[in-house]
Formats: structure tokens, sequence, C-alpha cells
């Protein structure tokens, strides 16, 4: 793998550059230790008609679940022999979900690596904290933290050791329902290179330094400061946000979340494993759990079928027709058709990076057109025959009614190439209406194995077709065509950021008619009404840096199609924009890495 390259004060990004960390070997030693006693078994009980459920729920949650109380031996060797194997096992087949039961623990620093995600088991994150800390850092990659994906923490308490926590992520790296009684710093040691990130649904009592951090999110949450920003810095709903103050400092500020509902986890009961599901809120501000209870209801373990890696397609279909919901333990699936979810209120849950690979050109997962799916926790990875899509949120032309109970889709990522071949023509497909997409990486690989423009192959990363859908948190790139096709009505986008391919090997390659590139953001022709804040494009033309992209927003050019704080970016001039959305903003040039901006539009 080359050496990550000197960190230039731009914080421009190179992950082309950069080879794929090598997978480590699986820690035979592991297999079994510190696994989640098995929960209650259901036996087999009633399915949605009446007759006996031939699948039982409940059941243990398999060796890659660790569960800690604060009696356990040894926590730190455990949390450190995970991170030696997961530290660079960028795409690797390890997956993990550190669980703490409530209690307080000390002394400890979790540091995650590649597909790890810790959480708490209370009903609040006061409920389990942690005298320590939880730390991302970038030593495996000298410093550069701009390949920190794929690791999770949720609903915990951190007392940092030293007043300060490090989270040095990039993309696909959620911190979520988390109380920092202490300050949050956002970039690696040494401030190298940092392309994150997302928080929701936190607290952090001391400052937030995003120090290096090109982007970031930040939803209904709480800080007692922020520091800086470098280049586009959204928040909505966060108590103690900056003010509004796009273009300098590129800080985007939304008093409230226009609608918002929080992830579904896993908590204990007594001894009982439920899976709590918050309820909607619309125009939130601040965390959900504020009084130390959360609003919502729960389920019982029992009425979900606890998913095994090697669990089929078929399995899987049939735990969802007998009315269970589906948990799914921390491992790789391969489906040879496609995952069905019919019901109405179904919560599809991964841990630990549950990764579905959908074999002989399927699509993963599809939702039919009803009330209040929840999907949540698990990635997507195209696999090696081409898929047509591979996430599908409603059939097409689906128009029932959804406002009062949408689908989420929260922590559910994509990724085309880089682990191995894959190809799909589009990955994300959205047409329920009011459809929830929060916190969303969808991403054609640029680096890996199986890369190439016609290698990993996937034109189309994002398409919208339900109408009034909101996306809280969108992170999509390097797609050979539109990242991004909006084509529903009142479509609502809060933080956007996108790389166009690196790869494209030269102007013809990339040319949509007569305009230069396919828009990264591209609201269809007919779209009466759309709104946008805080989007933001990038280009990387390395193997060809004399490419030029006309623009990285396309949209109509009428009064209820609005835009607020956008930019594009050329880094280190490889490759040009001429405008930033449509014929309007000024064109980047040189070498030097500074954004093209445009505060509202039209």
């Amino acid at each position: 793998m080359p050496s990550s390259p000197t960190p230039e004060p731009s914080g421009v990004r190179r992950r082309s550059l950069l080879g794929a960390a090598a997978a480590a070997p699986v820690l035979a030693s592991l297999a079994g230790a510190g696994s989640a006693s098995a929960a209650p078994t259901a036996s087999a009980t009633a399915g949605p008609a009446g007759g006996p459920r031939a699948l039982p729920g409940g059941g243990g949650l398999g060796p890659n679940v660790i569960v800690f109380d604060p009696s356990t031996a040894n926590i730190q060797g455990r949390l450190d022999e995970i991170f030696k194997q997961q530290e660079s096992a960028q795409f690797g087949t390890g997956r993990y979900a550190l669980l703490f039961k409530p209690g307080t623990y000390s002394g400890l620093n979790a540091q995650l690596g590649f597909y790890t995600s810790i959480a708490g088991l209370g009903l609040s994150p006061d409920d389990t904290t942690i005298n320590g800390d939880v730390t991302v850092d970038a030593g495996w990659f000298d410093g550069n933290a701009t390949q920190n994906f794929w690791r999770s923490a949720e609903n915990l308490a951190l007392v940092p050791v030293s007043g300060t926590n490090r989270w040095a992520v990039s993309q696909a790296a959620p911190f979520r329902r988390m109380h920092v009684r202490g300050g949050l710093n956002l970039a690696p040691d040494g401030y190298g290179w940092a392309s994150g990130g997302y928080i929701a649904d936190s607290r952090i009592d001391g400052t937030v330094g995003p120090y290096s951090q090109q982007q970031w999110y930040t939803r209904d949450s709480s800080v007692g400061g922020w520091l800086n920003a470098v280049w586009n810095m959204v928040f909505s709903g966060v108590e103690g946000a900056p003010a509004q103050s796009f273009p300098e400092p590129p800080y985007t500020t939304l008093e409230t979340t226009p609608v918002s509902r929080e992830k579904p986890f896993l908590y204990l009961d007594g001894d009982e494993y439920r899976v709590f599901l918050p309820e909607k809120r619309t125009n939130a501000r601040g965390v959900s759990w504020g009084n130390g209870t959360p609003r919502g209801t729960s389920l019982p373990l029992a009425q979900f079928h606890v998913a095994k890696p090697d669990d089929s397609a078929a399995t899987l279909n049939q735990a969802l027709e007998e009315g269970l919901h589906l948990l799914l333990t921390p491992g790789i699936y391969h489906l040879d058709r496609t995952v069905e979810v019919n019901r109405a209120g179904t919560v599809v849950l991964g841990l630990g990076y549950a990764t579905l690979i959908p074999d002989k050109g399927v699509t993963a997962l599809k939702v039919a057109d009803v009330d209040g799916v929840r999907l949540a926790g698990f990635l997507v990875d195209a696999g090696p025959v081409n898929s047509a899509t591979l996430l599908e949120v409603g059939p097409e032309g689906a128009s029932a009614d959804h406002s009062a109970n949408p689908t989420t889709v929260q922590d559910v990522f994509v990724r085309i190439g880089g682990a191995g071949p894959g190809k799909a023509t589009t990955s994300l497909v959205v047409n329920s209406r009011h459809t929830i997409v929060d916190h969303t990486w969808v991403w054609r690989a640029d680096h890996g194995d199986g890369v190439g423009w016609e290698t990993n192959r996937a034109d189309y990363g994002v398409v919208v077709n339900g109408d009034d859908v909101l996306i809280t948190g969108l992170f999509v790139e390097h797609f050979n065509k539109y990242d991004v096709q909006w084509n529903g009505e009142r479509g609502r986008t809060v933080f956007f950021q996108n790389e166009k391919a690196y790869d494209a090997p030269d102007q013809a390659a990339i040319q949509n008619g007569s305009i230069k590139g396919y828009a990264a953001y591209k609201v269809g022709d007919d779209v009466t009404e759309h709104e946008g804040w805080g989007l933001g494009s990038y280009c990387y033309y390395n193997v060809n840096p004399s490419i030029v992209q006309h623009h990285g927003f396309a949209a109509p050019n009428r009064s209820g199609v609005r835009f607020h704080g956008l930019l594009v970016v050329s880094l280190g001039g490889n490759g040009q924009y001429e405008c930033v959305i449509n014929d309007t903003g000024s064109p980047t040039s040189g070498t030097d890495t500074v954004p093209s901006k445009v505060v509202q539009y039209p």
C-alpha cells in the first residue's frame, strides 16, 4: 500500500492514491469468547394469519456480539484484541458489536477499528457510563483519517480521561445518542486530513473541535460550543450551534429539523433484550432523551428473528412472512434472492455492520408501500453480477400517504467495489412518499479491489421518485453519472457531501449530451418544489486532471426550487467546475482548493 501523502493545509484528500488496507486474520480466540448469553427464546407462537409460527423468535446474539457488564474481567484486553484485528481491516470480513450493560466502567479506552460498533444497553445514554474514552484515530494510516469508515458509537455516557474524547472519522461512522461529559475532538492526532461526519441525538457538554474536518452534519443535539469550520458545517435542531453565517464562516444552521425519528436500538429491560422504537418528532430541537426516558414504544426480542450470517434469503423471508422482525447479527449475508419487507411497521436492525451481498444480480432488499418500516444499521455490498438496484423503498409508482408514520432508513450504507468486484446500475431507490433517509453513505469505491471506470460500474447513486421525501445527512460519492437524481415533489435535503468519480478516463466519458459532466445532485426538470441546505460537491479527476465539470448542481430555475449554502471545490486542481449550480456561481481555478460558493439559489 502506498504511504499516505503528507497532509497539506488545504485539507485535500486523495483516496485514490491510497491502497486498501490488508484484512487482518480472524482471531480464533474471539470465536465464542465473551458472546452474549442467550436471550429467552419464544416458543412457536402465532404468526400474522393466526397459524403456528415455524421459526421461533429471540435467541442468542452470536459470537461476534460481545456483551460486558461492570464485573467482566479484562474488558480492556478484549477491546484491545478486537481493535488489533480490525484497526486496518478496511475490506476485511470481521464484524463486531461491543455492548455494555447499564452501570459504570472505569479506566477504559475503547479504540474502534473497521466494522466495529460500541453501544450501551440502557434506555438512556446516562444509564451506561464509561470513565474513559471511545477513540477513533488514524495511526494505522499515518495520521490521515479520510478512510476511517464503517464504525459507530451509540447510547453511552463518556467521561474522557483528558477532558476531551477523540472521534476522528470520515463517512459511515455515526455518533448517536451519546453524552460526552467533556469535549469532542473530531481530528486525528497531528490534525491530518479528515472528511466526516455525522452526530445525532447527542449531548456534548464541552466544545466540539472539528479542526481539519472538511464537512460535518449535526442533528437534534446539544453542544457546549463549536470551534471552527473548513468547507461545510451544517446543523439542524442543535442547541448551542453556531449562528447561520454561510458563506463565511461556512455554517448552515436550521433552528429545528423538519421531521425526525431516531434510530431503533437494542436495550436491556432487566434481563430481557428489547428493541426501542423512538417516536417521530416534528420541528425537533435537542436530544430525544432529555428527561432521561425517550418517548416511543418497544418490542421484545421474541418478536425478532435473530438472524445469523449463514441464514439464507429464504429463511429471512420466511421470518418476515411469519410476522417477525429481523435483527441481523454481525457478519456477511449472501443473498440469492431479494429480502421482501411487506408488512407495515417491520423493523430490520443490523448490529456490528451486518453486510448484505446480493448474488446473481438480485436486489438485496425491497420494501412495500406500507407504513412505518424501519431499516437501520447495516451495509449493502454490491455483488460481482450487476444488480439493477441494491435497495428499494417502495415499488415503482408508490403513492400512499405515509406522513403519519413514515419509513425510515438510518445508518444504512451502500458500497460498490472496494471489497471485491461489484456492480449496480442504481444503488438506492426511494419510491415511497414521506420516507426519511437519515444518514447514509452511498459509495462507488475509488480504492481497494475491483475498482475501475467499468470494473465497478455504477451509474446512479440515489434516485428519489417519491414525493415528500426528507434526507438528513446525505453522503454520495463517485458514481459514473448522477450521484443523486431527485424526481419527486417537495423533496428536502439537509446536508449533502459528494465527490465526483475520480477515475473518469477523459472528457467524453462523462459527457452528458451538450453538458460537461453529470451533476452531483440533479433535480428533475418537471419538479416544481424542492429545497436543500448545506450542499457540497468536490472533483478530483486524478486520472485526467484536464476534465471540466460544468456544474455540481442542476435544477429547474423556478421559485419553488430553492437551495441554501452551495459549494463546489476542485481538489488540488484535478479537474475544475465552470459553475456551482446551473450556470450560476464562479468557476473554480488553479490548485489552491478554494471553494466556489452560492449563498442562495435562485
